[in-house]
């Protein structure tokens, strides 16, 4: 198979110039259906019922005066349920129990799924679910999470370590001029896409069709034909359109019970969540306590690094987010140590949410790193040039490119970095004091084996199938866009096909690393197709396909450390009267390899940065100790920021050629996100003197902080 293609891009000019979506006239007219809204015939709807207990056994389900309710047609619980396989390895590991619903009568935390009501109408069957009754044998529990908990262990057997150590951490840290020893903490906070969970499931021609909305159409088909023991062949998910996704839409288990439901039942059967239902069974990230110590010379040469991160972790499946991996990659030093624990809780697994890790992670690292630049008497900016490592600080690969630098550079021009007083509690306006700040932004730039066929079509045109999923990103276009500059033909002339199972293996949206593994089997198999098709031949009716597969390709990939890196700035008011901190401007420079779509990547990276100022100062999701259950489990509850909190968000990149590989891409869909918080956070200090180390910065934290109870008063 042919892999050299790289685009060619003065072919067509497709890749780098700035593109509407494809699908953005379906979405803004109605047109484009999701997975909650597509009509099907003799179509039942299921309603869950979750428990309300953080622990116990289920002593009964009283569903008989349920099934007397009109348009009921069944309920399904652990008594009754099909069975399913809860011995295997899915695509993304070790087989997750939460997925094995209705297998027996344990309940390991609040909102825990104890029942399924099938009716003929989605009010019917919510009606009839709210009358359910369920008894339970309740079991004391512990859902309260805190740093240096009794329970905390260090996790194993993953594939990045959960401990790196080398040097002496104890003298490296004696022997510094200037010491940084600080803790931070940030709060549970939860994905919630504007599109909930949705999935039909029916039996057709022998096979089960899902109609989901997902990250990855093809790793859903194969958890649910291990989990009903299945032929993979068998089974069928097609995600055409979602509403966001952010780590939140895998393999959940509203799928599992369509599909239950659906053979009980053999009839099609949709199960839709809602937002309450959503803040337990979809994932959310942990809340994290960290500590970060800092030892330096004088001049702000790095010693000694360690970074501790604490995160909760469920008594069902364990999950690590793993925070302190940011520092593996940003700073060296004679000394470096970074370790995660985790705390099994009574409370839902946490989950991959857009930047895991990394996100509370650099809070912290760009927090301490600010601090100590502060202590050195040192400009931010310059502290982070000194500490520029050459190689990876843990891992010692080169980087396959490193422009970190160069963000900065271009950030601090264009932000006006050089006029800045580098004391805080400085300059105010009426009853706003000011500041500035910056931080870091790293993220990953993996890829992973996929497959797509291309087919030259005896119209002229071409159609390109690959298992992608556009959670929002765009990433239909961005292919479009490949696809055209590796075929040397206009956009216009390619067809787009994505999301759907029966295309082959490819990798989900996730981890920045979607677009990057999908272009690569995508540029593969055009490619191959264009030299085949420059033998000249009429194309039969049927047309000419190529299919690629990648995995040899990745698996050849010389071991470096890649990643997108950038620089975030932000300039916030805090008002002294009421505690309020207001964003007044925020500037993200980035350098994330080849940019496909102008347009969209922007729009991906203020995203991000809008998810970092909403995280610096509003998301907070709060556990009830004495129940296990999440305190105002809705938008009305869970603050996030809107149109009124963000300001003018500027979003550019710096030229970062990556030729490690044909495509050259590195994800963005995360970066953005990562750093942001942080900046803000050393914004806030500059303008009022003093650390938030807590996150999010509330108006009752900033008064509380400050002296007499106004800040810079």
């Amino acid at each position: 198979m042919t892999t050299t293609t790289t685009g060619t891009p003065a072919a067509t000019g497709a890749v780098g110039a700035a593109r509407t979506r494809l699908e953005g006239l379906a979405k803004v007219t109605g047109a484009a259906r999701y997975a909650g809204e597509i009509p099907f015939a003799e179509l039942a709807h299921g309603w869950l019922v979750l428990s309300t207990i953080a622990r116990g056994r289920i002593r009964a389900v009283e569903s008989a005066p349920v099934l007397a309710m009109p348009g009921v047609l069944a309920v399904l619980h652990h008594g009754n349920a099909p069975r399913v396989d809860g011995d295997y390895t899915g695509p993304l590991g070790a087989p997750d129990p939460v997925l094995q619903v209705f297998q027996h009568d344990r309940v390991p935390y609040v909102g825990w799924p104890v029942a399924l009501v099938v009716a003929e109408t989605p009010e019917q069957a919510r009606e009839a679910a709210e009358a359910l009754v369920v008894r339970y044998d309740q079991e004391p529990h512990e859902a309260e999470f805190s740093a240096g908990h009794p329970d905390r262990y260090t996790p194993q057997g993953s594939d990045s370590p959960a401990e790196t150590a080398k040097g002496d951490l104890a003298a490296a840290l004696a022997a510094s001029a200037v010491v940084v020893d600080a803790r931070y903490t940030t709060p549970e906070e939860h994905h919630h896409p504007m599109e909930p969970h949705a999935a039909m499931a029916r039996w057709e021609g022998g096979r089960l069709e899902i109609v989901d909305s997902n990250q990855g159409s093809g790793f859903v088909a194969q958890e649910l034909a291990h989990l009903f023991s299945l032929d993979p062949a068998s089974v069928r998910v097609r995600s055409e359109h979602v509403g966001g996704g952010f780590g939140s839409k895998a393999t959940r288990p509203h799928q599992v019970l369509a599909a239950m439901a659906a053979t009980v039942l053999q009839r099609p059967v949709r199960v839709v969540l809602t937002r309450r239902q959503m803040f337990s069974l979809v994932g959310y990230r942990s809340p994290t306590a960290q500590r970060v110590r800092l030892g330096a010379d004088a001049d702000g040469r790095l010693r000694a690094f360690a970074h501790h991160a604490e995160s909760v972790t469920s008594t069902v499946r364990e999950f690590v987010e793993r925070s302190a991996d940011m520092g593996r990659v940003m700073y060296d030093a004679d000394a470096h140590h970074t370790l995660h624990q985790v705390v099994p809780l009574d409370v839902p697994t946490p989950s991959w949410m857009r930047a895991p890790g990394e996100a509370p992670g650099s809070f912290a690292l760009e927090s301490a790193l600010d601090e100590l630049a502060e202590k050195c008497g040192m400009d931010p900016i310059a502290l982070r040039a000194r500490n520029e490592p050459e190689s990876g600080p843990v891992s010692g690969l080169p980087f396959s490119s490193r422009q970190l630098q160069a963000c900065f550079r271009e950030g601090a021009r264009r932000f006006g970095w050089a006029e800045r007083d580098p004391r805080p509690g400085r300059r105010r306006d009426g009853r706003w004091l000011l500041g500035t700040g910056t931080a870091a932004s790293q993220f990953a730039a993996r890829a992973a084996p996929s497959t797509a066929a291309v087919t030259a079509e005896a119209d002229g045109d071409f159609t390109v199938r690959i298992t992608a999923a556009d959670i929002g990103t765009g990433a239909r276009t961005a292919l479009t866009l490949v696809a055209a500059d590796a075929l040397g033909v206009p956009p216009e002339r390619i067809r787009m096909r994505i999301a759907d199972s029966d295309f082959g293996p490819a990798m989900i949206a996730g981890g920045s690393m979607g677009t990057r593994s999908w272009s690569w089997a995508v540029m593969a198999a055009a490619g191959e197709l264009r030299e085949q098709l420059a033998l000249g031949g009429v194309i039969p009716p049927q047309g000419i396909t190529v299919r690629s597969d990648t995995t040899a390709a990745i698996a050849a990939l010389a071991a470096t450390e890649r990643h997108a890196f950038g620089a975030q700035f932000a300039e916030v008011a805090v008002d002294v009267t009421s505690g309020e901190v207001r964003v007044r401007r925020m500037l993200g420079i980035f350098a994330a390899g080849r940019i496909v779509n102008p347009l969209t990547a922007r729009s991906q990276f203020i995203g991000g940065m809008t998810w970092g100022l909403s995280m610096a100062l509003h998301e907070e999701a709060v556990r009830d100790r004495a129940s296990g259950a999440t305190v105002g489990a809705d938008l009305a509850g869970y603050h996030v920021a809107a149109h009124a909190d963000v300001p003018a968000i500027e979003a550019d990149w710096v030229d970062d050629p990556d030729e490690s590989d044909p495509v050259g891409i590195k994800g963005i869909g995360e970066i953005g996100v990562v750093g942001g918080a942080a900046a803000i956070a050393n914004a806030v200090w500059h303008a009022t003197g003093v650390r938030h180390r807590d996150l999010p910065i509330r108006p009752d934290r900033v008064l509380r902080a400050g002296d007499g109870g106004r800040p810079g008063s």
